[in-house]
């Protein structure tokens, strides 16, 4: 494994996934073998299968199994800690490590999404937060960019750096095309984010496409 990345989120629904699948498209054009991975995830469809976990799958260049991919997996779509709860399952660090550990002997590329906002509860003393040190890998923040970003943004960096992890660079995602400001609040991010702007992925755009708006991090 050359490169691995945690993928964090100013809140959920906010497009870590299509954050992390176009990285994932855009190692993958230098050449590097790239597995995404989504330790903990919440709301399955009939068969079982989450949306994220299988949009991380397509973006990959490798086929591994499920259970590396996507240690615990609940039904309900709600905060995975109660989802846990409810399952009778409580969620550790451990699994997820060794799984990552897995990946990485098969792959050039891990990138690591995390589940909801950066402090999300995950078990009664363990957090997004907790499962991001544990993998001790740098984070990339992924900026919804709406009314309110600016505070969920600051934020999430100073739990970043509380955590003593890296910030390796962030990510604005146009998730309201008709936000207000936008070019002003973007100069706000890059004047108070202190990590490198990596893109800007416009509203609507995805896959290899939204891939072509990214640079890559450097460790």
């Amino acid at each position: 494994m050359k490169h691995a990345y945690f993928i964090a989120g100013t809140d959920t629904e906010i497009g870590k996934t299509h954050a992390a699948c176009a990285l994932l498209h855009a190692f993958r054009a230098q050449g590097m073998s790239a597995l995404g991975m989504k330790p903990v995830a919440a709301g399955t469809d009939a068969a079982g299968v989450n949306e994220d976990v299988a949009a991380l799958v397509a973006a990959s260049s490798l086929a591994v199994p499920a259970e590396l991919v996507n240690p615990y997996c609940f039904a309900d779509p709600i905060a995975p800690h109660i989802a846990a709860r409810e399952a009778g399952v409580t969620m550790r660090a451990e699994p997820v490590v060794a799984a990552f550990g897995e990946l990485g002997k098969r792959a050039d590329v891990v990138i690591v999404e995390g589940v909801g906002g950066f402090l999300v509860p995950l078990a009664d003393d363990f957090d997004a937060a907790d499962l991001a040190a544990a993998l001790a890998l740098p984070v990339i923040l992924v900026v919804g960019m709406r009314l309110g970003c600016l505070n969920h943004a600051l934020l999430t960096q100073e739990a970043i750096r509380a955590r003593g992890l890296k910030l390796a660079g962030w990510i604005a995602n146009r998730v309201d095309p008709a936000m207000r400001r936008f070019d002003e609040n973007l100069a706000t991010l890059q004047a108070r984010l202190h990590a490198p702007l990596l893109g800007v992925i416009p509203h609507g755009v995805g896959g290899a496409a939204a891939a072509a708006h990214l640079a890559l991090p450097r460790d």
